[in-house]
């Protein structure tokens, strides 16, 4: 893969190198939201009991807004990719769900991630017998796959993350078979965040800072070629996300005008489209 230049990227990378290495969130110092509890903070944002129980140790690190795999639709013997996979979390879900003839390829920058979730590959293998996952370095803006080669794309939380979402949407619809389709769960801005906020680290990497407003959102969307997209709230998930006895939850209020409310500014988004046949 091409070399991590962007310092947007280099900040994110060196945080979740840091998130992957200690196991989860720990507040603004691993700058993720959800803090360390990501069992709550899944469950909060769609997970169930009976997902997450199928899950190799430490494959859910407390980074989800929602679930997209749920809403996916998934067939058995599809090719999903997720970007974004992290220590594989969607990715596992996944293959249980397009079975043993499909395929689910997670793509993620960080190199403590993929190992991360290669290690977490082993066990969900001696767990289900399934060997349908794998997980490559690349960027998103640059998906290291072929033209037309999956069937969908999942991300949880990642896109807003990006230095270059339209080119990530267009990576998107390059990516995706004829008629294929997108499940997407990202952080959207109802309307500009404070200066303040937008320039935090913390922010950032927590999923807030670099997310696309909605009119914006739709508009990369229609240039990347895609179609019949649909936008649904998740608003419950910002709550889950932010803790209320969280330091980071702390830190992102102070940021805020006072009165003000994170829901005024930001909500989770489950997004969905399709590449035209």
């Amino acid at each position: 893969m091409e070399p991590i230049t962007h310092p947007t990227h280099l900040k994110i990378q060196d945080a979740y190198g840091r998130i992957a290495r200690i196991g989860g969130c720990c507040g603004p110092q691993s700058g993720c939201c959800g803090g360390g509890r990501a069992g709550e903070v899944a469950q909060g944002v769609g997970y169930s009991d009976t997902e997450l129980a199928t899950l190799p140790e430490g494959a859910n690190l407390g980074l989800s807004c929602g679930n997209p795999t749920a809403l996916a639709e998934l067939k058995p013997g599809e090719t999903v990719l997720d970007l974004g996979s992290g220590a594989g979390l969607d990715v596992f879900l996944a293959a249980q769900r397009v079975g043993a003839e499909g395929k689910v390829i997670g793509v993620d920058m960080t190199p403590e991630m993929v190992a991360k979730a290669r290690r977490n590959a082993t066990e969900f293998r001696r767990r289900t017998g399934l060997d349908n996952v794998v997980f490559h370095q690349g960027q998103i803006e640059a998906i290291p796959l072929p033209d037309a080669s999956v069937d969908v794309v999942l991300s949880n939380c990642v896109l807003n993350l990006s230095p270059d979402q339209a080119t990530v949407w267009k990576e998107i619809a390059r990516v995706l078979k004829p008629g294929g389709r997108v499940s997407i769960s990202d952080m959207v801005l109802l309307k500009p965040l404070p200066e303040a906020l937008r320039q935090s680290v913390e922010a950032l990497v927590g999923c807030i800072a670099g997310a696309a407003l909605v009119d914006d959102l739709r508009d990369m969307v229609q240039a990347s070629g895609l179609v019949d997209l649909t936008l649904t709230s998740k608003g419950e998930a910002v709550e889950a996300m932010l803790l209320a006895d969280d330091p980071m939850t702390d830190h992102l209020l102070g940021l805020l005008p006072e009165g003000t409310l994170p829901s005024e500014y930001i909500t989770s988004l489950i997004i969905a489209a399709r590449k035209p046949a």
